[in-house]
């Protein structure tokens, strides 16, 4: 059985994961306007980490738990499966292609925002579960931002055919 407080050290994991991944692809794809984003991506990341950290320490300082008390292995496998909430796996070496590295990331995002919609859903308490809605919406405002850094990443189709 999960607790709540290993559920939110889950989503510290998820946030810090990807700060630090942001940060490491900022060095190695250095431009400018690919630069500034992986930056501040990196420190969206480091906000909701440090929010999901601060909600843990309320919920064991006050006794209240604005999740239900316990979800079952099963239910987070079967909710969950195939997708991975890390950027470990990725060989970042190995990809040359910014665009490439993008849609590695809008992925990452898309899971995370899955993995929060379900957490959501276990959500009680009011302020929590607003708190939550806006950090989704934002998970939500960084694909959008990184699908169109993809577009313009890509290149024109050739016109007349």
């Amino acid at each position: 059985m999960f607790r709540i407080g290993e559920i939110l050290d889950l989503a510290v994991r998820i946030e810090q994961n990807g700060e630090k991944t942001y940060r490491a692809a900022r060095k190695r794809f250095a431009g400018e306007d690919l630069g500034e984003l992986l930056s501040w991506m990196a420190a969206e990341e480091a906000r909701h980490a440090a929010w999901f950290a601060e909600l843990k320490l309320r919920l064991a300082e006050g006794g209240g738990n604005p999740f239900l008390e316990e979800m079952t292995r099963k239910v987070l496998d079967d909710l969950l499966s195939g997708r991975s909430f890390s950027l470990e796996e990725v060989d970042f070496a190995a990809i040359e292609d910014p665009a490439r590295l993008i849609a590695v990331f809008i992925e990452f995002e898309r899971d995370t925002v899955l993995f929060y919609e379900i957490l959501s859903s276990f959500v009680e308490e009011g302020e929590t579960l607003r708190h939550l809605a806006a950090i989704i919406a934002e998970e939500k405002r960084h694909i959008e931002r990184l699908e169109e850094v993809l577009g313009e990443l890509a290149p024109a189709a050739p016109a007349g055919g």
